[in-house]
This record gives C-alpha cells, structure tokens and sequence, in this order.
C-alpha cells in the first residue's frame, strides 16, 4: 500500500472528519482527523486496511496537546500518522487500549507527563513517576506567553 492510497481511502470513508492529510513520501504520511473519530478511524485502519497500530506520541504546542498515532503497513513499509490536536483546557480522547493492547503503556506515559485523559483506559496508574514530581504536575507541559 502507498501513502496516496491510503490517503484517498481515509478520505472517501472519513470526510466528515479529517481536517487535513499530508503525503511526506511514498512511504510516509499523516492525516489529521477529528478527535472524536480516533477509534473508529483506528478501528478501520485495522480491521479493514490491515494497519498495525505501532506507538502513539504526544506534545504540547501553542496548537494544544498533540498525539500522533503511528500505524504500518508492514508488507509495504507504509507508516501513517494519525494526528489529532486535543484544546488546552481538559485535554481528553478515547483510549485506544480496548482496541489495542499495545497502547495501554504509552496512553498511561502520555497521561503521566502531559496530563491528558484517556477515557475509558483501564488502568491509569502511575506508570514512571511514582515519586518523582509532586501530584498533578506534568513535566512536559509549556507554559506558553
């Protein structure tokens, strides 16, 4: 499979939702959706195209809290980003665990240093921190002027 493929496909199925889609290479590119569409979108990407959901990383920008979700197309090589941008103030999406297993991890790491809520994560514990920042400080947070 090849990013401008993938790309059409996203955008034929998932109009309503996608903001904006980049193609960085044949091999390499990111659309941005909708927060509120994350697990259908990664549902699809999954069981219908065949993508395997790889890692998710977060940031904090001017834009707001930032995750890419980074999917393969193992037999082509193709990594696809989904990017989503959750609002400063209660920064918030559906886990992707009940779907992935593979996320459990990285949404509690993600949660821990940036804050943000996974909902409907089985188990947002402490993953890193446990007595190394005070409750409710979340070290990759910006302040921004």
């Amino acid at each position: 499979m090849e990013a401008d493929l993938i790309l059409k496909k996203l955008k034929e199925k998932f109009a309503a939702v996608i903001i904006e889609t980049e193609k960085r290479s044949e091999k390499r590119c990111t659309a941005t959706i909708d927060p509120k569409a994350i697990v259908k979108v990664a549902e699809y990407l999954y069981k219908d195209e065949g993508l395997r959901f790889i890692i998710a990383s977060g940031l904090h920008t001017r834009r707001g809290f930032e995750i890419h979700y980074h999917f393969s197309f193992d037999t082509s090589g193709l990594i696809l980003n989904i990017h989503v941008i959750l609002n400063n103030e209660n920064p918030s999406i559906e886990s992707l665990s009940n779907l992935f297993n593979a996320s459990n991890w990285i949404e509690r790491e993600i949660h821990e240093i940036l804050g943000i809520n996974f909902i409907n994560h089985p188990n947002l514990e402490k993953l890193i921190s446990e007595g190394n920042w005070a409750e409710g400080v979340y070290p990759y947070r910006k302040e921004f002027k």
